[in-house]
């Protein structure tokens, strides 16, 4: 079976590659330039610490990254004070390609970062990881570095959560994979259940990659990374890499059902695209919860917009900056 042989070939575990001078080396010699991309919103606490981590040891002590940038939504707390205090390039989203209007989400960050940012691979972090290491960046680039016909890589872990008193909880977490986006693949793209967390914020992918495929700017960003890279380029495309524990915020339920209607909305757009369901009737975009006061039970609705950047390589600007500019030092 198909997965099966993936699965041998495409995981890997992030002490495969504990050599990171083997693989700077093989970088250079490569001439690959990796670029790092934290996107953030009011994460003062756990920003500055992943910013020294990363800095220290994959670009003092080893050369493996050419750049570490923040891009920010537009934090009221000190993030991009901290950021910057620590070395980090920061960015405000809004601020980059003006032009295209400014728009509220992470899909938004992790789109415009690929104007932005400058290189041949870009390996996106999220900000609010407590237990960070440096295995998570090169655990990801590393498949990119050794096997070129890898395109996009994923991280997967063991997902501990922290409680209110601190105490870490040995299992938890992953529950829109397993209640929705398992569920999903399992029926329209069967293959893609290989990949053991598919909505991980932690992925690295060559920029070629990146340019040619849209970005939602809310939630279901790497729902539609996964579907569009699978259609376009098959599961051989893809690996992933065992970064064994990621310690983050437990989110409540009724924010997880925001999170499932926008992922909800990206993949039902996909198989009408597709044309797997043409007749799909025009979907709404408030969500429908309850909330109890006083216990009584009050209807609440939530307004998600639902959008969606276009491919990178489509924006005048964009080929203007990278492409044309690297033909033209070439």
């Amino acid at each position: 079976m198909k997965i099966n042989e993936w699965l041998q070939s495409n995981t890997f575990h992030h002490s495969n590659f504990w050599d990171i001078l083997h693989l700077v080396k093989q970088k250079q010699e490569q001439g690959l330039t990796i670029s790092l991309c934290i996107p953030a919103l009011n994460e003062e606490r756990t920003i500055g610490k992943e910013i020294i981590i990363f800095k220290s040891e994959l670009m003092t002590r080893y050369p493996l990254l050419d750049e570490i940038a923040v891009i920010d939504s537009g934090s009221i707390d000190k993030t991009r004070d901290v950021a910057a205090s620590f070395g980090a390039d920061v960015y405000l989203a809004k601020d980059i390609l003006p032009d295209m209007g400014e728009k509220r989400g992470k899909g938004e960050n992790l789109w415009k970062a690929i104007y932005q940012l400058k290189g041949d691979i870009i390996v996106y972090i999220d900000a609010d990881i407590k237990n960070i290491r440096p295995y998570f960046v090169y655990g990801l680039v590393a498949p990119l570095i050794y096997h070129p016909e890898i395109k996009y890589v994923k991280a997967f872990y063991e997902r501990p959560l922290a409680s209110s008193k601190g105490v870490l909880r040995p299992s938890g977490g992953g529950r829109v994979t397993e209640i929705l986006i398992r569920p999903l693949f399992s029926l329209f793209f069967p293959e893609l259940t290989a990949m053991i967390q598919p909505l991980s914020g932690e992925y690295a992918a060559r920029r070629e990659v990146l340019e040619q495929i849209p970005f939602p700017i809310g939630y279901g960003v790497e729902t539609s990374h996964l579907i569009d890279i699978y259609i376009k380029w098959g599961l051989d495309a893809f690996a992933q890499t065992d970064l064994d524990h990621r310690v983050h915020r437990n989110q409540p339920t009724r924010d997880l059902a925001k999170m499932s209607f926008g992922i909800l909305h990206t993949f039902l757009l996909r198989l009408k695209a597709l044309g797997i369901t043409p007749n799909l009737p025009e979907l709404s975009l408030t969500l429908h919860q309850f909330q109890v006061r006083d216990e009584v039970h009050e209807p609440v609705d939530y307004n998600i917009l639902y959008e969606e950047r276009p491919p990178m390589i489509n924006i005048p600007a964009y080929r203007e900056k990278y492409h044309l500019e690297k033909q033209g030092n070439g």
